[in-house]
């Protein structure tokens, strides 16, 4: 029984950690979608900003709006990445990201002086503002490319860290299964030794006999169903030779008034030529009837011992010696 409660018990551990394994591998999904989504998020919004500029650059009169909010939106997912990138343990995506927050404040840098540039009219305006264009547009090229090879960064990453969990998952599993095909084992074993130990038992109730009583034949795949059984089996041996040491020294005993019988006989004989001699008639008699008397009883108690020694051996199975 030791042995089914430990296979219980790491059943039940192995069922708890399949089951948090499950959820982290759930987890980790979501975050990993939640970071490519806002990778991509940027990606798309640096290049939003790189086309209002040069919307802005060709119409002088256009609105600035649409850019504060897209520069606005960008701050925000940055702000939220970062949140979500304490929860990775990759240095090389944490470097990357860095590497992008830096061009992303040159880019920023580029914008403002866009946006400052833009109000102030000069001879050299134009060439100024199309300088910072084509440093805005080159900067944009870049973080595109940056985006990109984190956004790679991170799906190796992720295929690695679900690749390590699934195999890990699958061990778990495996072990799972393998402590159940145990269990149930043990417990089909015990199953079979408790069916064999009813039906024994009902056995002896229904026929008032220990007739039928045989050995269970041991099982060696389980030490407790093992230990059960050799007990069961000494009980019966026990059983066993009790009876038959039983019905031995009756049949000893009976034996031996045989032969105080044959005794009897031999002295009832011996009465009967005394009884020749007329003086001792009446004394002769007396101690004749007497003898006969005893005799009888003594026929009668071989006779019942005889019995007595039939209904034991018919209680058990075996015997040693068969002769009555």
């Amino acid at each position: 029984m030791k042995k089914i409660k430990i296979a219980s018990v790491l059943i039940f551990i192995l069922s708890v950690s399949l089951a948090i394994l499950s959820n982290s591998i759930n987890h980790d999904n979501k975050i990993n979608a939640n970071l490519l989504n806002t990778i991509n998020k940027q990606k798309a919004i640096t290049q939003e900003i790189s086309k209002n500029i040069f919307y802005i650059y060709k119409n002088k009169d256009a609105s600035t709006s649409q850019l504060d909010n897209s520069i606005k939106q960008f701050t925000h997912n940055t702000n939220s990445k970062n949140k979500m990138l304490d929860e990775t343990a990759s240095a090389n995506i944490k470097k990357q990201t860095l590497k992008i927050l830096v061009l992303w404040n040159n880019f920023y840098t580029l914008v403002e002086k866009f946006k400052n540039a833009s109000k102030i009219t000069t001879p050299y305006s134009n060439i100024i503002l199309e300088q910072i264009v084509k440093d805005i547009y080159n900067t944009n090229l870049k973080l595109v490319v940056e985006f990109d090879k984190l956004i790679k960064m991170h799906q190796s990453y992720y295929k690695e860290i679900q690749r390590n969990n699934k195999n890990f998952q699958y061990t778990l599993f495996i072990l799972f299964l393998l402590l159940l095909i145990y269990l149930f084992t043990q417990i089909k074993i015990i199953i079979s030794f408790m069916q064999k130990f009813l039906q024994t038992s009902k056995n002896i109730v229904k026929n008032h006999s220990i007739k039928d009583l045989k050995p269970i034949e041991p099982n060696k795949n389980s030490s407790d169903v093992l230990e059960a059984t050799n007990n069961f089996n000494f009980i019966i041996e026990k059983i066993n030779n009790s009876i038959e040491y039983s019905s031995n020294s009756v049949k000893h005993s009976y034996r031996s008034i045989e032969l105080i019988e044959k005794n009897i006989e031999k002295l009832l004989e011996l009465l009967s030529i005394m009884q020749e001699d007329k003086e001792f008639d009446k004394e002769l008699t007396k101690k004749e009837d007497a003898i006969i008397q005893s005799l009888e009883e003594l026929i009668s108690s071989i006779q019942k011992l005889k019995n007595l020694k039939l209904d034991l051996d018919n209680l058990i199975s075996y015997h040693t010696d068969n002769n009555s």
